[in-house]
């Protein structure tokens, strides 16, 4: 009989809350800070190496700079 009154509840449910209820994510996190002012210590070591050396020597800054930046919620 429950599973009865949960098909009845489900079919009830606009479509867009029918899925959210069968799941459960974790929410969006949104970057705190606009991507300019994010990571200003890797990017400032970035933009040195790519000035100085060229952007194929700078590799390692810049994969730093993009995993700093993905930690704080951006998505590049």
């Amino acid at each position: 009989m429950a599973d009865l009154a949960m098909n009845t509840y489900a079919l009830s449910l606009p479509i867009s809350q029918q899925s959210q209820g069968a799941s459960t994510t974790a929410p969006d996190t949104k970057p705190k800070k606009k991507i300019c002012c994010a990571c200003p210590d890797t990017k400032k070591l970035r933009d040195e190496c790519v000035v100085e050396h060229g952007e194929a020597a700078c590799s390692k800054w810049i994969e730093a700079h993009l995993k700093c930046l993905r930690s704080e919620g951006f998505n590049v």
